[in-house]
């Protein structure tokens, strides 16, 4: 069995088709986490967890999103009253991200106040997950040292969705005793610095994630991913590690049964 620990399954993209995308997850005998990443998408997570057996939620605000938000004491108790609901196994996905985007209502360069405000958005999430002693779903895009300095004092446990970074920010992440999760962009054929990371990645502390609908692995780079991809990012480590599938499938597995205790 393999555990998809980061899908967006709720996002536009699967409108057309979701309820066959989902077979293919119960068929291939999966577990898959749900990711919201803002207000509506917590609450869509949340249902999809309801309505499958095989499907989990995570509900947290994105950092591309935490400019919109006016009262974050209001969204910290939206999300207080969703995470207390069955199957609610994580805050997130939350995080920094001070990339500068060229993509929708993203389009912008990431100034001095947006940090600050993705800032405050993120550390109150991590409050509540102090609180409520859930692990965190981290996105962190550029945002190295502040993501260091701002989850330390919480001593919280979770994982650095999507990993980017170095080797010795994939050290000190490990220190803090955070899972490594890896996407579709591990199997790129331009992607050699993300393999060395995977390979010093402890398998104890691996993960396996597509992100979908984004980060399709190769051969379908540039396509819609969907969970059943997991399988083929699953090989990639394998094979990066000189290992079997079935041995990558079994510890990553137990990995997310550990952390988000599903």
């Amino acid at each position: 069995m393999l555990v998809d620990t980061h899908a967006h399954l709720d996002f536009p993209q699967f409108n057309k088709d979701r309820e066959q995308v989902i077979q293919r997850i119960k068929l291939a005998g999966m577990k898959v986490i749900n990711v919201g990443s803002h207000r509506k998408a917590c609450q869509d997570s949340v249902d999809l967890a309801q309505k499958y057996d095989f499907i989990y939620a995570a509900v947290g605000i994105h950092p591309h999103d935490a400019e919109d938000i006016k009262d974050i004491n209001k969204l910290i108790s939206y999300l207080h009253q969703l995470a207390k609901k069955p199957k609610v196994v994580a805050i997130g996905e939350c995080g920094l991200d001070y990339y500068s985007v060229d993509q929708g209502k993203f389009r912008k360069t990431v100034t001095q106040k947006i940090k600050e405000k993705q800032k405050q958005v993120f550390q109150a999430q991590l409050k509540l997950a102090k609180e409520l002693r859930l692990p965190v779903i981290i996105h962190n895009r550029d945002a190295h040292q502040d993501i260091l300095q701002l989850i330390k004092p919480f001593k919280l446990t979770g994982v650095f969705h999507c990993f980017s970074g170095d080797k010795n920010f994939l050290e000190k992440v490990l220190n803090l005793g955070f899972y490594v999760g890896f996407c579709g962009n591990v199997t790129f054929k331009n992607a050699p610095r993300l393999q060395e990371l995977a390979k010093l990645t402890p398998l104890n502390r691996l993960l396996v994630e597509t992100d979908c609908p984004f980060l399709a692995p190769e051969p379908h780079r540039g396509t819609r991913s969907e969970p059943a991809h997991v399988k083929i990012i699953a090989e990639c480590l394998a094979k990066l590690k000189g290992i079997s599938l079935e041995k990558v499938a079994k510890i990553t597995t137990e990995n997310a049964k550990k952390l988000f205790r599903i």
